[in-house]
């Protein structure tokens, strides 16, 4: 009997053990390689801002670091103040996801770029880093963005991955006079845990425990094989340790991104009564109602 249930156990352990190495695996590479949305929008977006604005939406692009080729849209109202926002997505999203954001700020006089992020839209790259390597991706926009609109100062707004990539950009960089992050993940290692339990419904608890293996899986293999340590991307240290004015917008009944994340840094609670905000928003509602 003792030898039976001793085989059970060692099956019992052996099949955890190898579902977790095949869940990790998995979980890393839909990860890094994120589903591409297209950019389906962009006559109506163009004809949209012409008309209310008076801004031509332009094709633009820039290359990264590593040479992939990054794309977004440029558009400059004709009632320009000389100041301009850099409006960022979330993941597995476009750049046609910022586009109501953009109204707000092309309607007061600023300028708008809102690219596609890396491994995004119709940006190169091979994989999504969040933040590690799209860091430097921002940088180079902001300073293009310098050149080509000779902005007073620049702006920075994020939505979601988008809100983690710009609070890892501003504390790399410094290039921003103040940036808007709406619903970031304070780390990628705990977004990480938390994911795994919201996908199939079972709460945090369950990333954190139960399919805590498999998520330890999914760092080696990201690390081991595309040379990326995501544990690395970490919005709250850069919140924590930058100097450019941060208004950090999340709404208590988000439940993909817990709001409870950034519980350890440091910030002023703001109200945002001009976007009507209140403390049920759920994920990315403010842009909601933006669009």
């Amino acid at each position: 009997m003792r030898h039976k249930l001793t085989r059970i156990a060692v099956i019992c352990a052996m099949t955890y053990f190898l579902g977790s190495l095949a869940a990790g695996i998995f979980l890393a590479e839909l990860t890094l390689h994120v589903p591409r949305r297209p950019v389906r929008h962009e006559s109506k977006i163009h004809r949209e801002y012409e008309v209310r604005f008076g801004a031509d939406l332009e094709d633009v692009s820039i290359p990264a670091s590593d040479g992939a080729i990054l794309r977004g849209w440029y558009a400059q109202p004709s009632s320009f103040n000389g100041n301009s926002v850099l409006l960022l997505h979330g993941v597995g999203d476009n750049r046609e996801g910022m586009s109501g954001y953009a109204e707000l700020f092309l309607a007061k006089g600023y300028a708008v770029l809102l690219p596609d992020s890396r491994a995004h839209g119709e940006s190169g790259g091979s994989i999504a880093t969040y933040g590690l390597r799209e860091s430097d991706d921002i940088h180079r926009w902001v300073e293009w963005t310098r050149v080509r609109s000779r902005s007073t100062c620049i702006y920075g707004l994020g939505e979601s991955m988008g809100a983690a990539l710009v609070l890892q950009a501003a504390h790399a960089e410094n290039d921003f006079c103040a940036v808007v992050a709406e619903s970031p993940f304070s780390t990628f290692r705990q977004v990480a845990f938390d994911r795994v339990g919201y996908y199939i419904g079972l709460g945090p608890w369950f990333g954190r425990t139960v399919a805590r293996p498999l998520v330890e899986i999914a760092f080696i293999y990201a690390r081991a094989r595309y040379h990326v340590n995501l544990q690395d991307a970490n919005p709250e240290n850069s919140l924590r340790n930058s100097n450019t004015p941060v208004l950090l917008i999340h709404g208590q009944a988000d439940k993909n991104i817990l709001p409870a994340a950034f519980g350890g840094t440091r910030v002023t609670r703001s109200s945002c009564n001009a976007l009507d905000c209140s403390s049920r928003l759920a994920h990315g509602s403010v842009g909601n109602r933006a669009r």
